[in-house]
């Protein structure tokens, strides 16, 4: 089961990441994380099967309810142009059982890092059945990294 009370990110899409991140400093105060580039971002999309994006991605440094700002290409899951407010991302233990009540009441997988016959990867995001934002299932084991990286290390790895 998904818990609510596991969100740890608000993600949203933006043109320029850096200008955003710097508004959102002088508004709110936040500090952040280094920004990092995936050069090649491996998904899984259900019309482009899997391949790769460029995803620029900052995340605010202090926790435990942080800021996402991403920026990917033109006509993605991640086209600032398409989007704007994007997803809560919250912790789960296993994607792809947190994710098997959801779809069953009609929530479609938009992007995942594989294919949901391999079991979604270490992340995936759904869209409701009506209106609203996405959710992101992030697995419990990507958590360390993250810290690192929230903590000042280069990038998420």
């Amino acid at each position: 089961m998904v818990r609510f009370q596991n969100i740890f990110h608000t993600g949203y899409l933006a043109r320029d990441v850096a200008s955003e991140m710097a508004a959102l400093s002088e508004a709110l105060g936040l500090r952040w994380a280094k920004p990092y580039v995936y050069e090649a971002l491996t998904i899984w999309t259900p019309d482009r099967d899997v391949h790769q994006i460029r995803l620029e991605v900052a995340y605010s440094a202090d926790g435990p309810q942080r800021v996402e700002i991403q920026k990917g290409p033109a006509g993605s899951i991640y086209d600032p142009e398409l989007h704007n407010a994007h997803h809560l991302g919250i912790w789960v233990e296993e994607v792809s059982t947190a994710a098997a009540p959801m779809l069953a009441q009609g929530w479609s997988v938009v992007v995942s890092a594989l294919p949901p016959h391999q079991g979604f990867g270490t992340f995936a995001y759904l869209r409701p059945p009506r209106e609203g934002m996405l959710i992101e299932l992030v697995n419990l084991a990507a958590k360390p990294r993250f810290e690192r990286w929230w903590g000042g290390a280069d990038g998420p790895f």
